[in-house]
């Protein structure tokens, strides 16, 4: 009996616990133009006035670049922003974050500018070599499968009619071999305007608990504008479309499965805006965070 009661504490004291958040922050100085503490700063002190939420925020100059054990064996969301210093993230630094993603153990979510961080594209990456394997089985027609991964000639944005990326093409010598060229995703897009403009933020999955208390369309004051096609394997979940003043617009809230753990990328922003002092946007964070949490394996909570 008192093994029962002990176990049922315990369970209720799992439940309870607080969800540990990290923000990683590039900190461009240029930030200082919207954050007067930088804008990884403001989104952690934000959440840090929400219940239930234990926030730490971590910086790109700190040890092992603030994403050491240290760091990531007491988080359960990272959210992250990265701007002009994304490459010196290497994939080496970042494959722990990508092994906890996939256990289970921590979930994403990239903001804005990090579509080309690193940690997003290999996030990216092993996804699209999830997706190619289901495509692409072994069967009796094709015993032996292989994948020949080409990367893209680095962080360059895409021209408007090139190929669309993750993409794929199979060569197949019957009850030989099936070999599949895979071009990996960009991460980026073909056109983008750093013009301040306002933009309008479509609801799509207003049931979703992202989406929870947000209205079916919301404005951003001040904002860059990126256009489709978004170079990315194609997303479990669309919660949220953004339109701009020209006619462009954006799938600029997507959700991944990737193993056990989950992406949530969240696109409006630049860091010289003040989208992070916006009543929505950071809404959109506290629900993401919470809600991302509550998705990973209960065994994690």
């Amino acid at each position: 009996m008192k093994s029962v009661f002990f176990f049922l504490l315990s369970a209720i004291a799992v439940v309870a616990a607080d969800i540990r958040v990290v923000v990683w922050d590039e900190q461009q100085p240029r930030q200082k133009a919207a954050y007067k503490n930088f804008l990884g700063n403001a989104i952690a002190d934000h959440l840090k006035t929400k219940p239930g939420l234990k926030v730490r925020s971590v910086r790109q100059d700190d040890p092992n670049k603030g994403i050491g054990a240290d760091v990531l064996d007491h988080c359960d969301v990272l959210i992250w922003w990265g701007h002009v210093r994304q490459g010196q993230i290497t994939p080496a630094d970042c494959k722990p974050i990508i092994d906890r993603i996939k256990a289970g153990k921590l979930a994403f979510l990239p903001l804005h500018s990090a579509h080309w961080a690193t940690p997003f594209i290999e996030a990216m990456n092993e996804r699209t070599k999830a997706d190619v394997a289901k495509l692409f089985p072994r069967g009796k027609n094709s015993p032996r499968v292989q994948f020949d991964y080409i990367a893209p000639a680095g962080r360059i944005p895409p021209a408007r009619n090139s190929l669309v990326t993750p993409a794929y093409l199979a060569l197949q010598r019957r009850g030989v071999v099936t070999t599949v060229r895979v071009d990996l995703p960009n991460c980026c897009f073909p056109a983008y305007r750093g013009d301040g403009k306002p933009s309008t933020m479509h609801t799509l999955l207003p049931e979703h608990p992202i989406a929870k208390g947000l209205p079916k369309q919301w404005a951003i004051a001040k904002t860059e504008m990126y256009d489709e096609p978004f170079h990315v394997p194609k997303p479990d979940q669309v919660v949220f479309k953004e339109t701009f003043a020209c006619g462009e617009w954006f799938r600029s809230g997507s959700v991944w499965n990737l193993g056990k753990g989950k992406v949530f990328y969240f696109r409006p922003g630049h860091e010289t805006y003040p989208v992070f002092k916006e009543k929505f946007p950071l809404l959109v964070i506290e629900n993401a965070v919470r809600w991302l949490a509550a998705e990973l394996p209960k065994e994690k909570l």
